[in-house]
């Protein structure tokens, strides 16, 4: 983040406590997680051909983006066609918009809406999109 929204840097979009369980939560899986500073495009690139991969993809949102991100301009089209051809699997999440998702219908993934507040706590929604996100309506079957 530049530098978050009214100037509240990492407060304006994470509460501590989310922000602690989610640290604590990475602890337990840390050998398994490799973060990569790069472009996301280049990555999904390189290892779209490896079966034990797994995508999470969080680009910059297509309205929010800009006002949130110094590099927020990213071609959505290329990442989705990229996402299609990756071997492995991947989770993505959106905003909610309409040309996102008519890509996401276009490359046959599925497209689920989740609750989120923003913050300033309006109640919104935002998109995950997958090959099959059956396992959202099923969670204890995986």
């Amino acid at each position: 983040m530049k530098e978050g929204e009214n100037g509240r840097g990492i407060r304006s979009r994470w509460y501590p406590e989310t922000l602690r369980k989610g640290i604590l939560a990475i602890e337990l899986v840390k050998h398994r997680i490799s973060f990569i500073e790069g472009d996301g495009l280049d990555v999904i690139r390189e290892n779209a051909s490896r079966e034990d991969v797994a995508f999470f993809i969080d680009p910059p949102y297509t309205i929010a983006g800009r006002r949130l991100y110094l590099f927020s301009d990213i071609d959505h089209e290329e990442l989705f066609r990229l996402a299609s051809k990756a071997a492995g699997d991947f989770l993505m999440t959106y905003d909610n918009a309409a040309p996102i998702r008519a890509l996401a219908q276009r490359f046959g993934f599925e497209t689920k809406l989740i609750p989120m507040k923003n913050t300033h706590h309006a109640k919104m929604t935002e998109l995950l999109i997958g090959r099959d996100l059956g396992w959202l309506l099923h969670p204890g079957a995986l």
